[in-house]
């Protein structure tokens, strides 16, 4: 039995209230959660309503089901920063070209936690050529070109965008760009994981 003081100080915490918000954000019920975890529906139903309060290696289980850190059980909502500001001055420069991408990428997003879409400010290179690179990954992919023409193959089609234009694509198909002429080529690309 713990002790009031202990009590309160982990009701502060919520942590049923976590665990029901990622269970239902996954549209998981309690039985699929506990043959994922090895914990039984009616642990995992206490511990969501607040009646008990999990040992750390029991809430481990569960957060490893949903891709969390046990920091996310135990830092305040109100401050994890579930919204970011990234200056200009902060982001870092990646260069895809050591892959044989000829682009190269700045996250525009890295300060908020617990993201649902990744974006990104991206430079796009004259490729060498013949040396069009694909890539895959994630599920889905938007990018609205700011300057310049590039060329967007995704699977078998060719696409050419124009400075305003967009493209939204599964980027679980390979997709590659190639910059088109020569002036500066610029975009934002968004993708969800």
């Amino acid at each position: 039995m713990l002790s009031e003081t202990l009590e309160s100080g982990l009701r502060e915490y919520a942590i049923g209230e976590k665990l029901r918000t990622l269970r239902l954000r996954k549209k998981m019920g309690l039985v699929q959660l506990g043959r994922h975890t090895g914990l039984s529906p009616a642990l995992l139903s206490k511990i969501e309503r607040g009646l008990m309060f999990p040992t750390l290696p029991t809430l481990l289980r569960v957060a490893l089901v949903f891709g969390v850190g046990l920091d996310f059980f135990f830092s305040d909502p109100r401050r994890r920063h579930a919204l970011g500001v990234v200056r200009r001055a902060e982001r870092l420069r990646f260069a895809e070209k050591e892959k044989g991408a000829a682009y190269s990428f700045e996250c525009l997003d890295f300060a908020a936690v617990e993201r649902k879409l990744n974006a990104y400010y991206a430079e796009f290179d004259a490729a060498p050529v013949g040396k069009v690179l694909s890539h895959q990954h994630g599920s889905a992919e938007f990018l609205y070109l700011i300057s310049g023409s590039l060329g967007v193959t995704v699977g078998h089609d060719d696409n050419t965008l124009h400075s305003g234009d967009a493209i939204y694509f599964d980027s679980s198909v390979p997709h590659s760009y190639r910059r088109i002429g020569k002036p500066p080529c610029s975009a934002i690309v968004v993708t969800v994981p």
